[in-house]
């Protein structure tokens, strides 16, 4: 692997001299800085609702999908089993979901939205309007950069082994 990385470093060097250095230039801080940005500017919306942003985004693909096994949320999610579990335990304490074990191989855990964790839906189309307003760009350039993003995330996650599979 670090010959390879090494491999492809010069070239990258040398066929983009212009590549760029300063943080500020880089794809993935922008990303990162978005990421962060966007983590907080959620806080004050879903605070009334008792939820952190990763708990709203779990609930979210549970509203599309209930009863996802972990696996399959996980990797829906991007996020490590290990980072997810303490999230599902949290959003069970809190009562808008509950794990079960599967039936035919105990070794699997589904999530299931709990009536609580149902009735959080009815919430979602405010907080994304206030979301959308809040970057004041309109839905056009915002389908454009989701696009991009999964095309990014789509690339880049292609290329790592996926623990949530192990």
């Amino acid at each position: 692997m670090y010959n390879h990385m090494q491999q492809w470093k010069m070239t990258m060097t040398s066929t983009h001299p212009d590549l760029p250095i300063k943080a500020d230039d880089m794809f993935c801080f922008a990303v990162y800085a978005a990421s962060h940005v966007i983590n907080r500017a959620y806080a004050p919306l879903l605070k009334p609702l008792g939820l952190t942003y990763p708990q709203y985004i779990t609930l979210t693909c549970l509203w599309e999908t209930d009863g996802l096994g972990v696996g399959d949320l996980s990797r829906r999610l991007k996020m490590e089993s290990s980072t997810l579990t303490p999230l599902l335990k949290r959003l069970e304490r809190l009562g808008h979901i509950e794990r079960r074990r599967g039936r035919d191989d105990e070794r699997q855990v589904f999530v299931f939205l709990t009536r609580s964790g149902k009735a959080l839906r009815k919430k979602a189309p405010e907080v994304t309007a206030c979301m959308i307003e809040a970057t004041r760009l309109d839905i056009g350039t915002l389908q454009d950069l989701v696009g991009t993003l999964r095309r990014l995330t789509d690339n880049l996650g292609n290329d790592q082994p996926s623990t949530a599979s192990r």
